[in-house]
């Protein structure tokens, strides 16, 4: 019996790792969303970075992407910037390969 309750938390272990693993990934990407969003708007410096970090904070309002894209491109409308959905969908897809690279390599 003990060795079906090791296999059974080696199995637990594996998801809560890969289940942080995807939340940093995620977190990452937004962040570098974040970055390039406040450049298209005309942030820099700290100004930049603060706004990366409310699009990281606007990822808890509910599952999924969805909270992320309603307030990115909400402020890009806001600031005269033209964007389309399918385009931020797909940047954000970029940029989470990227963040998993960055995330992996620490």
């Amino acid at each position: 019996m003990t060795t079906f309750n090791d296999r059974e938390k080696a199995f637990e272990d594996k998801y809560k790792h890969d289940q942080e693993l995807q939340f940093k990934v995620e977190v990452r990407r937004n962040k570098l969303l974040g970055i390039w969003v406040a450049e298209l708007i005309g942030l820099e410096g700290a100004d930049a970075e603060a706004y990366a970090k409310e699009v990281v904070a606007s990822d808890f309002e509910e599952p999924g992407d969805d909270d992320v894209v309603r307030k990115v491109m909400g402020d890009l409308e806001a600031k005269g910037q033209e964007m389309t959905e399918h385009r931020l969908r797909k940047k954000m897809g970029e940029l989470l390969l990227e963040a998993k690279q960055q995330v992996m390599s620490e």
